[in-house]
Protein backbone atom coordinates (compact mmCIF):
# COMPACT_ATOMS: atom_id res chain seq x y z
CA UNK A 1 0.00 0.00 0.00
CA UNK A 2 1.36 3.42 -0.96
CA UNK A 3 1.24 5.76 2.05
CA UNK A 4 2.78 8.77 0.33
CA UNK A 5 0.54 11.83 0.20
CA UNK A 6 -0.11 13.20 -3.26
CA UNK A 7 0.84 16.86 -3.58
CA UNK A 8 -2.15 19.16 -3.58
CA UNK A 9 -2.96 20.58 -7.00
CA UNK A 10 -3.59 24.22 -6.18
CA UNK A 11 -5.45 26.46 -8.64
CA UNK A 12 -3.14 29.24 -9.90
CA UNK A 13 -5.39 31.89 -8.31
CA UNK A 14 -4.71 30.38 -4.86
CA UNK A 15 -0.99 29.81 -5.34
CA UNK A 16 0.08 33.26 -4.03
CA UNK A 17 -1.88 32.63 -0.82
CA UNK A 18 -0.29 29.18 -0.56
CA UNK A 19 3.15 30.78 -1.00
CA UNK A 20 2.30 33.15 1.85
CA UNK A 21 1.35 30.11 3.90
CA UNK A 22 4.83 28.77 3.20
CA UNK A 23 6.26 31.96 4.73
CA UNK A 24 4.01 31.42 7.75
CA UNK A 25 5.39 27.92 8.19
CA UNK A 26 8.90 29.37 7.89
CA UNK A 27 7.98 31.90 10.60
CA UNK A 28 7.12 29.03 12.95
CA UNK A 29 10.35 27.23 12.03
CA UNK A 30 12.39 30.42 12.70
CA UNK A 31 10.79 30.85 16.13
CA UNK A 32 11.53 27.19 17.01
CA UNK A 33 15.10 27.69 15.79
CA UNK A 34 15.38 30.84 17.92
CA UNK A 35 14.32 28.91 21.03
CA UNK A 36 16.80 26.13 20.22
CA UNK A 37 19.56 28.75 20.01
CA UNK A 38 18.43 30.47 23.24
CA UNK A 39 17.67 33.74 21.48
CA UNK A 40 16.13 36.39 23.74
CA UNK A 41 12.32 36.13 23.44
CA UNK A 42 12.08 39.95 23.25
CA UNK A 43 14.26 39.86 20.14
CA UNK A 44 12.05 37.19 18.58
CA UNK A 45 8.96 39.17 19.56
CA UNK A 46 10.26 42.08 17.46
CA UNK A 47 10.37 39.68 14.51
CA UNK A 48 6.84 38.49 15.31
CA UNK A 49 5.58 42.09 15.38
CA UNK A 50 7.25 42.78 12.02
CA UNK A 51 5.87 39.54 10.54
CA UNK A 52 2.35 40.32 11.76
CA UNK A 53 2.38 43.80 10.21
CA UNK A 54 4.00 42.79 6.90
CA UNK A 55 2.64 39.29 6.28
CA UNK A 56 -0.13 38.06 8.57
CA UNK A 57 -2.36 41.14 8.74
CA UNK A 58 -2.57 41.68 4.95
CA UNK A 59 -2.83 37.92 4.32
CA UNK A 60 -5.73 37.46 6.75
CA UNK A 61 -7.42 40.53 5.30
CA UNK A 62 -7.17 39.15 1.74
CA UNK A 63 -8.53 35.76 2.77
CA UNK A 64 -11.42 37.28 4.71
CA UNK A 65 -12.33 39.83 2.05
CA UNK A 66 -11.85 37.85 -1.18
CA UNK A 67 -11.56 34.13 -0.49
CA UNK A 68 -13.86 33.18 2.39
CA UNK A 69 -16.98 34.83 0.85
CA UNK A 70 -16.77 32.26 -1.95
CA UNK A 71 -18.20 29.75 0.51
CA UNK A 72 -21.83 29.93 1.69
CA UNK A 73 -22.50 32.17 4.72
CA UNK A 74 -22.00 30.33 8.00
CA UNK A 75 -19.80 27.63 6.46
CA UNK A 76 -18.26 25.75 9.39
CA UNK A 77 -14.79 25.60 7.80
CA UNK A 78 -14.77 29.35 7.21
CA UNK A 79 -16.09 29.94 10.73
CA UNK A 80 -13.23 27.84 12.10
CA UNK A 81 -10.70 29.79 10.01
CA UNK A 82 -12.11 33.14 11.19
CA UNK A 83 -12.00 31.99 14.82
CA UNK A 84 -8.38 30.90 14.36
CA UNK A 85 -7.56 34.24 12.68
CA UNK A 86 -8.90 36.10 15.73
CA UNK A 87 -6.92 33.91 18.14
CA UNK A 88 -3.71 34.22 16.11
CA UNK A 89 -4.11 38.03 15.86
CA UNK A 90 -4.51 38.21 19.64
CA UNK A 91 -1.36 36.16 20.10
CA UNK A 92 0.66 38.38 17.77
CA UNK A 93 -0.47 41.41 19.77
CA UNK A 94 0.10 39.85 23.22
CA UNK A 95 3.41 41.11 24.62
CA UNK A 96 2.81 40.26 28.31
CA UNK A 97 4.79 36.98 28.29
CA UNK A 98 6.82 36.81 25.06
CA UNK A 99 8.19 33.32 25.62
CA UNK A 100 4.78 31.78 26.25
CA UNK A 101 3.18 33.80 23.45
CA UNK A 102 5.83 32.79 20.90
CA UNK A 103 5.51 29.09 21.79
CA UNK A 104 1.73 29.22 21.36
CA UNK A 105 2.00 31.34 18.24
CA UNK A 106 4.36 29.02 16.38
CA UNK A 107 2.17 26.02 17.21
CA UNK A 108 -1.19 27.63 16.42
CA UNK A 109 -0.04 29.35 13.23
CA UNK A 110 1.48 26.10 11.97
CA UNK A 111 -1.72 24.14 12.70
CA UNK A 112 -3.91 26.87 11.18
CA UNK A 113 -1.93 26.96 7.94
CA UNK A 114 -2.06 23.19 7.60
CA UNK A 115 -5.85 23.28 8.12
CA UNK A 116 -6.31 25.94 5.45
CA UNK A 117 -4.01 24.20 2.96
CA UNK A 118 -5.25 20.64 3.44
CA UNK A 119 -8.95 21.25 4.03
CA UNK A 120 -10.35 24.77 3.53
CA UNK A 121 -8.56 25.70 0.30
CA UNK A 122 -9.52 22.37 -1.25
CA UNK A 123 -13.19 23.02 -0.45
CA UNK A 124 -13.01 26.56 -1.80
CA UNK A 125 -11.40 25.27 -4.99
CA UNK A 126 -14.26 22.80 -5.45
CA UNK A 127 -17.04 25.42 -5.32
CA UNK A 128 -15.40 28.57 -6.72
CA UNK A 129 -16.35 29.79 -10.16
CA UNK A 130 -13.68 30.83 -12.66
CA UNK A 131 -14.79 34.45 -12.23
CA UNK A 132 -14.37 34.25 -8.44
CA UNK A 133 -10.93 32.72 -8.83
CA UNK A 134 -9.98 35.39 -11.36
CA UNK A 135 -10.86 38.10 -8.80
CA UNK A 136 -8.71 36.38 -6.17
CA UNK A 137 -5.87 36.19 -8.69
CA UNK A 138 -6.12 39.92 -9.47
CA UNK A 139 -5.48 41.00 -5.90
CA UNK A 140 -2.08 39.33 -5.89
CA UNK A 141 -0.74 40.42 -9.26
CA UNK A 142 1.00 43.48 -7.85
CA UNK A 143 1.81 42.26 -4.32
CA UNK A 144 4.19 39.37 -4.97
CA UNK A 145 7.37 40.56 -3.30
CA UNK A 146 9.13 38.95 -0.37
CA UNK A 147 10.22 41.34 2.36
CA UNK A 148 13.42 40.65 4.28
CA UNK A 149 13.67 41.03 8.04
CA UNK A 150 16.72 42.95 9.28
CA UNK A 151 17.71 40.63 12.17
CA UNK A 152 17.90 36.98 11.04
CA UNK A 153 18.47 35.51 14.53
CA UNK A 154 17.65 32.01 13.24
CA UNK A 155 20.90 31.99 11.19
CA UNK A 156 23.22 32.63 14.15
Amino acid sequence: MDTKKKPIKRHTALQPLSRQHHFGLLFSWKIRKGFNKNIDPQRMMKFATWFYKNEIKPHFSDEEKYLFPIMEPGNELVERALKEHRRIKRLFLDTTDPERTLHRLEEELDAHIRFEERILFNEIQKVATEEQLRKVEEIHEETEQVKEYSDPFWDE
